[in-house]
């Protein structure tokens, strides 16, 4: 007994203490870091957004991946001085990161594709916040709103909202209606083949010409494009600032016809003739139709 009792020293006593103390510090110093860091990535988020949102230098497509960065950074500063806080070593938080990097990599391939093509797009710039687009393989059209990592937020003509993953833009062509400043226009009309083409021509060249919103340069053109069923097709070729283009578009179609009726130019009427011909068939030919006739009769009765 009195041996058992040599070996509870006070200090051995109070060792057990003395490590849950410091583990819960620890733990509690962990917890506050992890909190203030994410506090601190929330406001420095905020404090970049509001700054770069007033800024006209900085572009408005870079500004929700610029402010991602460096929450992200913060939080991932964070995280790795809560770990260390705790007593895991730099070193192993750096082998643990790889290693799940690797692993979250392997498993989210699809996200990490739209990772990298979010980055790619925001490098070489194919579209900006406010373009109109059409890409996705034909699939995909609408206003640019905001550019992120992962999803390029676009508004449809119809005021749906649609998210588009950068992996689907990145990997077809892209149509961007709105980055040149001007735009053609191609207007298509009919006339008949009894009215004065050339006066018709000379009208529809008279009305781009006249029309605010068409360019001088390069000036408006009035073409025959074909001859299609008794009509030949016209065509005004305009072009206009892109603002201004379907404007210009909707204020034409409105007015070319009552432009080509003041030319003497009617509405035409497609006309096709239809021959049928009706060949008489030998007498050899005409007898097995009619004992074919008399079969079915016999067989309905």
């Amino acid at each position: 007994m009195d041996h058992f009792l040599s070996h509870l020293h006070p200090e051995r006593l109070n060792f057990p203490w003395d490590a849950s103390s410091r583990l819960a510090i620890s733990l509690c110093a962990a917890l506050l870091i992890l909190c203030l860091g994410w506090w601190i990535s929330k406001r420095v988020g905020h404090w970049l957004n509001r700054l770069m949102g007033g800024q006209t230098r900085v572009d408005a497509t870079l500004t929700p991946i610029l402010c991602d960065i460096a929450v992200w950074g913060i939080r991932i500063l964070a995280i790795v001085g809560a770990l260390s806080r705790v007593g895991i070593e730099t070193a192993s938080i750096i082998a643990v990161l790889g290693a799940a990097g690797l692993a979250i990599g392997l498993a989210l391939q699809g996200t990490l594709q739209n990772i990298a093509a979010g980055i790619m797009l925001l490098a070489l710039r194919p579209f900006r916040v406010g373009d109109y687009i059409d890409g996705g393989g034909g699939e995909v059209a609408g206003t640019v709103e905001e550019v992120s990592l992962f999803m390029t937020r676009l508004t449809k003509p119809d005021g749906i909202c649609e998210y588009v993953p950068n992996s689907a833009l990145w990997s077809h062509s892209v149509r961007n209606y709105t980055r040149n400043p001007t735009r053609r226009l191609d207007l298509e009309t009919e006339v008949s083949l009894q009215d004065d083409i050339p006066r018709a021509l000379e009208a529809l060249k008279t009305l781009g010409a006249n029309e605010p919103m068409v360019l001088a340069d390069p000036p408006p053109l009035a073409m025959v494009m074909r001859f299609d069923d008794s009509v030949a097709v016209l065509n005004l070729r305009v072009w206009a600032r892109t603002e201004h283009f379907w404007d210009m578009r909707w204020t034409l179609a409105q007015q070319v016809r009552a432009t080509l009726a003041d030319a003497r130019c009617a509405v035409p009427m497609r006309i096709r003739e239809l021959h049928i011909v009706q060949d008489a068939a030998p007498e050899t030919e005409r007898e097995p139709a009619r004992q074919g006739r008399k079969t079915a009769q016999t067989l309905a009765g």
